[in-house]
């Protein structure tokens, strides 16, 4: 079955996309080199920084000062993020209805969240990981949500690492399993896998299996894991039985290493169908990666999980790390 949606440019993403467009003009490669900043060491976002401006024009009365073609590029760039930042205000992110929380417990981060202590979050992934469609690194989702967590606990101290890399999958990031991720010794990972093994019509069986034996090593290490599965999208959409099986498999090898899994295809699926957001209005226009509300309300309702289980944790509800809330099959 094939879905086919209409696209079109959002007025932000465009206002954005002409304020890059011009800093490509005036700064090229640190334009390209920015397109997403790098995290540092403890989670927090690299602020880009233009390369220096050439000096203004001494002003006098017949050669009044102008602002600079990069610094008006610029202040675009900051209306697009401030337009970016309310962006619940214009389609507010509710809970899907009828898609249950299915993240489960998290004992290991809730409870070092509850008593105060240091929590590392690793999110685990490709581009939708990395943030490709996002307008601005801080609109990724790994950033969004560490932005929600420091907001609800203001005094923790809370690292949230990005180590996703576009167009890998399954094989690719078993690769770097242990040294991007379980050598930093992460409480939690949130582990972003199957949309590219679908796109490139592997195995589903074989990337299960590869999930499978990775998660046995993350738990191993002592890490909370919360499985994401491939987005609802037309790119995906058009590979619907390939889709179909993995997102069944990973619910099945989550429900065996009894980890959470967040059942994005679900969740966006809702949007669209329920909520009746239309498909550009958190997808981009190349069909597969989400924009800056989609990130958002992924980022959120997967925060609103976590903030749940610490509020268990708090108030001695003692469940069970294998405790899972099922969709159906």
């Amino acid at each position: 079955m094939r879905f086919a949606f209409p696209f079109r440019a959002s007025a932000g993403r465009g206002l954005c996309a002409v304020a890059v467009l011009t800093l490509l003009a005036v700064v090229p490669s640190r334009a390209q080199t920015d397109q997403h900043a790098a995290l540092s060491s403890d989670g927090k976002t690299e602020a880009a920084k233009p390369d220096a401006m050439q000096p203004a024009a001494t002003a006098d009365a017949t050669n009044p000062p102008q602002p600079g073609v990069a610094a008006k590029a610029l202040d675009r760039v900051k209306q697009a993020a401030k337009s970016a930042s309310d962006i619940f205000h214009r389609v507010p992110c509710h809970q899907p209805k009828g898609v249950p929380n299915s993240t489960g417990s998290l004992p290991h981060v809730a409870a070092k969240l509850a008593a105060g202590k240091p929590v590392v979050i690793i999110a685990f992934g490709s581009s939708s990981t990395q943030g490709y469609g996002s307008s601005a690194p801080e609109f990724t989702y790994p950033n969004r949500l560490a932005g929600q967590l420091r907001r609800q606990y203001p005094s923790a101290d809370i690292t949230v690492l990005n180590r996703g890399k576009g167009g890998e999958d399954a094989p690719e990031m078993m690769a770097r399993l242990q040294t991007e991720v379980i050598d930093v010794h992460p409480d939690m990972v949130i582990w972003q896998v199957g949309t590219n093994a679908v796109l490139r019509n592997l195995d589903p069986g074989e990337t299960a299996k590869m999930v499978e034996d990775g998660m046995a090593r993350l738990q191993a290490s002592g890490a909370d894991i919360v499985l994401v599965d491939p987005q609802y999208s037309p790119a995906v959409n058009q590979r619907a039985e390939s889709a179909g099986k993995m997102v069944k498999l990973l619910s099945k090898v989550a429900e065996l290493r009894h980890v959470g899994i967040f059942p994005r295809f679900e969740v966006m699926r809702d949007w669209h169908e329920k909520q009746a957001i239309p498909v550009e209005g958190f997808v981009i226009a190349d069909g597969l990666h989400m924009n800056d509300w989609g990130y958002a309300c992924f980022a959120q309702l997967l925060g609103d999980d976590i903030i749940r289980s610490v509020g268990q944790i708090k108030l001695g509800v003692n469940v069970p790390a294998d405790v899972r809330t099922y969709r159906p099959m």
